[in-house]
């Protein structure tokens, strides 16, 4: 297999996807966005164009670029209209079933040398690419959060991915001007098997009441040097997000230093899912956030 990428397709039109699309827009590859949902479409790439013009307001993108890049950027209304892609990169919710059936839905529509992808943060590659007609053809491409200011992408291999697939893929990241780290298929991979148990245990602190919101926030800020504080990290993340991933690794490790905490379980349930609800370990609903414990 050897082609260069020139039209990649992005499946999922929220925070991840959208910072996809802009990227590749940005490096110059045609982006075709579907959503299965018109709105969310819609406004993903409404959300592009508003970064895009706070890059050129702060000099880091010239007005001509930003032009330029929006113009690559196009809607995708069904799967179908994702025919063209040589590269399809799938970045809906963290829920396995949901990208599986994703997978089922877009395959057929594909041309045989497609690669396919995911930017699952914690699923298993191999599993993920046994559910398709591509095992060879499929690998992880997980981006940071926010992906235009991020610079690290990890690449994951499954069992079955060939390696021109991953020396594609890795051009591919390159790019886009990220830096790589490459990791193994294990559960969460490298940044969330280290940096979502130490959320994880924050969270515990908070529940235990060994200290507040605040004070854990603070704690590790000015006593780590953390830019932001592991419950704020975790509003901006998503607690659903976080509590997904715990899930996995408690499920696939075996081991129960990965029990997610009750707490974070009951704020999921609640439907306190931070910042992308308004309310998480802190409310966002006023003019600052304010600690909710």
């Amino acid at each position: 297999m050897s082609f260069t990428i020139k039209t990649v397709g992005i499946i999922g039109a929220g925070q991840m996807g959208n910072g996809i699309a802009h990227v590749c827009a940005l490096a110059g590859y045609d982006v075709l966005l579907h959503d299965a949902s018109l709105e969310r479409l819609e406004n993903g790439i409404a959300t592009i164009s508003g970064n895009m013009a706070r890059q050129v307001a702060s000099g880091k993108l010239a007005e001509e670029a930003r032009i330029a890049s929006l113009a690559l950027i196009k809607p995708a209304k069904t799967m179908a209209d994702l025919a063209p892609c040589d590269l399809v990169i799938e970045a809906a919710t963290e829920n396995e079933a949901i990208k599986k059936q994703i997978f089922a839905q877009v395959c057929p529509h594909l041309h045989s040398n497609a690669i396919l992808a995911t930017n699952t943060s914690s699923i298993s590659i191999t599993r993920l690419a046994a559910t398709t007609d591509r095992p060879e053809r499929f690998i992880g491409i997980h981006f940071m959060n926010p992906v235009p200011v991020m610079k690290l992408v990890e690449l994951i291999r499954g069992i079955a991915t060939e390696e021109p697939t991953f020396a594609v893929a890795q051009d591919f990241v390159q790019k886009l001007g990220k830096t790589i780290t490459v990791s193994a298929d294990f559960p969460a991979f490298i940044v969330n098997r280290i940096l979502l148990p130490m959320i994880n245990e924050a969270i515990y602190t908070l529940y235990e009441g060994v200290g507040t919101v605040d004070a854990i926030d603070t704690a590790m800020k000015l006593g780590a040097n953390h830019p932001m504080g592991p419950l704020q990290l975790a509003d901006f993340i998503g607690l659903d997000t976080c509590l997904s991933i715990m899930q996995v690794l408690y499920e696939g490790l075996s081991d129960s230093k990965y029990r997610p905490c009750p707490l974070l379980v009951k704020y999921v349930e609640a439907g306190w899912l931070g910042r992308k609800t308004g309310r998480g370990f802190y409310d966002y609903r006023g003019d600052e956030p304010v600690p909710t414990r």
